[in-house]
């Protein structure tokens, strides 16, 4: 008995679940990485086309069962997006508002700048142990709800620290909750869609960006013109504040030691309005995860014994005999079943019994790729204006201070198209584009060091490149691991690390050897960057491969990952 192909439901993604009686395997993404074996949707059948029926609509890139999904996970889904808003706010203030704390703080120059390294190495910090609060979903709930609203509440006490030591603590206290931030939400993504997981990880880091742009755009209005520590020598410095502003990176202040800035005397500034306006906007953050938190009944007044957030049939799939880790012994659990831990709790040997060479290969090739590239945007954001005005280029101080926010704002733009792009593009076909284009980008800046025009140019095609490449190298490593690894913590880790040392190098490098040695590490870096991308994908090929008895043509093999891990308590 046949039946002709159904007819196409709201948003053409019928087609997903087209074919014969009994076959109704829902279409898988093709961002399942190099090797995996996606497959198309089921082809019509044979009556079909003896009918002569014409075909269906070719399907919208936003696929029904994905768009299903995304509805009955829709609040928890906002809530981690609005989370990361807050880590995007908080990580990008303090560039541009560092001369004006130096003013509040009566600190110094090099003083000042080890506030930078503060908040950079607790955020990496952050991001290591944040898996500790991600055994249950009410841990990872309630670390979220208190690392956003310290943000808020850091962003409020701010403008009252007026010891640069005090203010180094403050914000240690705001890179823990951007390093659990950071770990958390990417984990409950991975855990809610698993297979499709990438593009809803490819918009979580778009808010981040988002976050990234708006906070220094509130921040400006509010920032000194002048010194904003009156005394006889203020004339001098204040002509060049504008240079030692966008010449400021984390704890390196360079060629700036020169400048007399002065310490003492009348602090006139106005950038507290700014810390105050954020505090302001960061506030609902915290109220949306308290909501969530409420509607989970997690809240201890209002706790209840059932969690409606699972449906019938998820919580079927949470209760079959093998799914649950607590329905196994500790010596019948796979090596890696204890899923996403904090990266101590990772480094145990319990978790490594029985586990292949290519488990850990997977994990340290693709936590060496996103060291690279996570380096890279760190080093590059942090020292292009630098490079731009001194020799052979020059640019004039007020045209070079537009590259920073060039490449923040195209890598906004690019995380932003790529949410689409991650529908239909795998991972690690992203991956690839990515860093061969920062390969050709920095090796064009090389051919063409002499060129403005070139230099406004590869920096904007580099915001594009590096934008998607840790939300799908995190989907690629993932699905490699059967989202069973912890790939999220050494990944996160790793990004982190990278960011902070690659741009602590880089500028050693270009204080010894000169602004030109800037394209030269560039260059240097993404060839690292690709070479540990092709031993990623050569382990990804040398991977054990799931049992046969539950391959891609299994109904249960479609089943598992649906909605499997979606909440664990």
């Amino acid at each position: 008995m046949e039946r002709g192909p159904a007819p196409p439901g709201p948003g053409g993604g019928a087609s997903a679940r087209r074919g014969g009686l009994g076959s109704h395997i829902p279409q898988r993404r093709s961002g399942a990485g190099l090797g995996s074996g996606a497959a198309a949707g089921p082809e019509p059948s044979a009556g079909a086309h003896h009918r002569g029926r014409p075909a269906p609509p070719p399907t919208m890139w936003w696929d029904e069962r994905v768009s299903a999904r995304f509805r009955r996970n829709l609040q928890p889904t906002l809530t981690y997006w609005s989370v990361f808003f807050s880590f995007g706010l908080c990580i990008a203030f303090l560039g541009p508002t560092l001369l004006d704390l130096r003013c509040q703080t009566q600190s110094s120059l090099s003083q000042i700048t080890w506030v930078f390294f503060s908040q950079q190495f607790c955020l990496l910090l952050g991001s290591c142990l944040g898996g500790v609060f991600k055994r249950t979903l009410a841990q990872s709930l309630f670390a979220l709800f208190a690392s956003s609203l310290a943000i808020s509440l850091v962003f409020a006490i701010i403008p009252l620290c007026h010891n640069v030591v005090v203010l180094a603590v403050v914000m240690a206290v705001a890179g823990l909750a951007m390093g659990c931030i950071d770990t958390i939400s990417n984990m409950q993504l991975v855990k809610i869609y698993q297979k499709d997981s990438a593009i809803f990880l490819q918009a979580l880091h778009f808010f981040v960006g988002f976050g990234a742009l708006l906070s220094p755009l509130i921040a400006d209005p509010f920032l000194s013109d002048t010194n904003c520590i009156l005394s006889n020598s203020t004339a001098n410095a204040s002509s060049n504040l504008p240079h030692i502003r966008k010449s400021l990176v984390p704890h390196h202040p360079g060629n700036l030691s020169h400048y007399d800035l002065p310490m003492k005397g009348m602090v006139v500034t106005r950038v507290s309005y700014a810390f105050w306006i954020m505090a302001l906007i960061n506030l609902p953050v915290p109220i949306a995860v308290f909501l969530l938190l409420y509607k989970e009944r997690m809240v201890p007044c209002w706790s209840g014994s059932s969690h409606p957030l699972l449906s019938a049939d998820e919580l079927a799939l949470e209760t079959r005999p093998g799914d649950k880790d607590e329905l196994s012994t500790p010596a019948q659990r796979p090596p890696a079943a204890a899923g996403h831990d904090d990266l101590l709790s990772c480094c145990q040997s319990r978790n490594f019994r029985g586990a292949s060479y290519t488990y850990f290969a997977v994990h340290v090739t693709g936590a060496l790729v996103l060291f690279m590239t996570d380096g890279i945007v760190g080093e590059y954001s942090g020292f292009v204006y630098s490079y731009a005005v001194e020799e052979p280029l020059a640019v004039v101080h007020k045209v070079a201070g537009y590259l920073p926010s060039l490449f923040w704002g195209f890598i906004t733009l690019g995380r932003l198209i790529s949410i689409p792009v991650s529908y239909r593009m795998k991972p690690a076909t992203m991956v690839f584009i990515n860093v061969v284009g920062v390969l050709i980008t920095f090796l064009l800046l090389l051919i063409f060091s002499s060129s403005v025009v070139f230099l406004f140019v590869g920096t904007a095609s580099l915001g594009l490149f590096l934008s998607s490449t840790f939300p799908s190298m995190l989907a690629y490593t993932e699905d490699i691991l059967q989202y069973q690894g912890c790939a999220t913590t050494v990944l996160v880790t790793g990004a982190g690390i990278g960011e902070m040392v690659l741009q602590l190098l880089v500028g050693s490098i270009i204080h010894d050897r000169g602004s030109y040695s800037f394209l030269v590490c560039g260059m240097i870096f993404g060839c690292l960057a690709f070479t540990f991308y092709a031993f990623l994908v050569f382990f990804h090929r040398m991977y054990p491969k799931p049992s046969p008895e539950l391959d891609d043509a299994s109904p249960d093999k479609a089943a598992v990952p649906e909605d499997t891990g979606q909440y664990q308590r």
